[in-house]
């Protein structure tokens, strides 16, 4: 994907879901999140089905549970549990599926892409946001 598809991406996105939000600070997953909520300005949907929110962080269990659809959602997944990541995607509005480097499925994307989302694949969403709009 070009740089200006990517940038034009972000610009139209005001609402992501981040699917494998982790609740340890360390992690990836959960320091994206705050970035993309605190620094980016997005309205950020956390979603673990096991985690529990702390200090004002909701966690939702899944996509289909949201009060509004995400036009993003940002998976932070195993390639294996892609593909119902992207029916749940679909199934909840989602505009957009970035898949972050480690959770590349190219057969989700394509069914992604089938289901009328644009797919991300590979790219980590903070690093493209520092580098096209931070």
């Amino acid at each position: 994907m070009t740089d200006p598809e990517l940038k034009e991406i972000l610009a139209a996105t005001r609402i992501v879901a981040v699917v494998g939000w982790s609740p340890r600070p360390d992690r990836p997953s959960h320091w994206i999140a705050d970035y993309l909520d605190r620094e980016a300005g997005y309205r950020v949907f956390r979603i673990n089905p096991r985690a529990v929110g702390a200090e004002g962080i909701e966690v939702w269990p899944d996509l289909t549970s949201l009060p509004e659809a995400p036009d993003l959602v940002d998976v932070f997944r195993a390639p294996p549990a892609v593909p119902a990541i992207v029916a749940e995607a679909a199934a909840a509005g989602a505009r957009v599926v970035w898949l972050q480097p480690g959770a590349e499925n190219d057969e989700a994307a394509a069914e992604a892409r089938r289901l009328g989302m644009t797919a991300v694949v590979g790219e980590c969403l903070y690093a493209t946001h520092r580098r096209l709009a931070g």
